[in-house]
């Protein structure tokens, strides 16, 4: 969960400025139980989300991706600020049919994580002197569409540098991903990556060690062998379990179950790597063992591995000036 300068579907209050076939609509930015939503720490939740087809805009506080839908071609979709309490999903071509529109407003549910319950932790959090500020509505993180793409770009951040995993998931995205008519592309499907040989990530994504696993998990998928998009929908698996399917799925470690178990909602394991430890270190005043970190934040119970996170990006938004009497 680098960062550098890293279907669900409910019903859902939509405001249609077409009717029935949108360019535009407005959704809700609350949680299930009406907790507060951070658009912006949203977006900047994590190093993922700026990844292809995914970009962060933080000057214009947007985002933008282009995303499958199962129904019609992919369509780029820009997400911002609307009127207060609801953000401003633009779309991208001609108007959508019916069955594809509620597809859309699915996929942008899925992406602003908009189903994830966090009144508990804000409740945790509320007097807590290092991650209060949270509870104004961080914390939420921003997903991918599918398990699938979370799991590869995860496979794609596992030792290495952050220049060399954009290059890996561009290559993916241009070489493989289903075009709009814009010309932009969407994720490739495990479909588009199981029918690719191993050699292609050798030699296109260049991603070394990491090509079998990025095959074998893809044909995997299509196989039925890895059911990953189940990890993102049954809420009632304990984190053991899912840590345990993780686990078993080819190039993902301790490191990558956590990283993943994040995205998922369920962010109980923290991601200890070579980016959170020294910046752990910084934030902290000085260094510590993995064991010291993880009984620091094992108060927070099955959210201790977003409270580190928290504690650690905070910085990633200025906080808001207090206005002058």
């Amino acid at each position: 969960m680098h960062r550098v300068r890293g279907h669900l579907f409910r019903s859902t209050p939509l405001i249609w400025h077409v009717f029935g076939v949108p360019t535009e609509f407005e959704i809700a930015l609350k949680g299930p139980r009406g907790e507060p939503i951070d658009l912006v720490r949203t977006f900047v939740s994590h190093g993922v989300a700026d990844l292809r087809p995914g970009r962060v805009d933080e000057e214009e506080r947007a985002y933008t991706t282009t995303l499958a839908l199962p129904r019609a071609q992919p369509r780029t979709i820009r997400i911002s600020a609307g009127r207060p309490g609801f953000a401003r999903v633009e779309v991208e071509g001609r108007k959508l049919g019916q069955q594809a529109a509620r597809d859309l407003a699915a996929a942008v549910r899925q992406i602003l994580n908009l189903d994830e319950d966090l009144s508990e932790f804000y409740a945790l959090v509320a007097d807590d002197p290092d991650l209060s500020w949270a509870a104004a509505g961080a914390g939420r993180m921003l997903r991918t569409p599918t398990v699938f793409e979370a799991a590869v770009k995860t496979i794609c951040t596992t030792n290495v540098a952050w220049s060399a995993t954009v290059r890996m998931v561009n290559a993916l995205v241009d070489n493989l991903g289903e075009r709009a008519a814009s010309g932009a592309r969407a994720f490739p499907t495990a479909e588009a990556m199981a029918a690719v040989p191993e050699s292609f990530y050798r030699e296109t994504v260049r991603a070394g060690y990491r090509s079998a696993y990025l095959h074998a998990l893809a044909a995997g998928v299509v196989a039925g062998v890895f059911e990953v998009e189940e990890l993102g929908l049954q809420a009632d698996v304990p984190d053991d379990e899912v840590a345990s399917r993780l686990l078993a799925l080819p190039g993902i470690g301790p490191y990558g179950a956590a990283h993943l178990m994040m995205l998922l909602g369920r962010p109980s394991r923290l991601i200890l790597d070579s980016w959170t430890r020294p910046k752990y270190a910084k934030v902290n005043g000085r260094k510590a063992s993995d064991a010291t970190v993880e009984r620091r934040f094992r108060r927070y119970g099955r959210y201790s591995g977003l409270a580190f996170w928290l504690y650690l990006t905070r910085d990633w938004v200025p906080d808001e000036p207090v206005p002058s009497r």
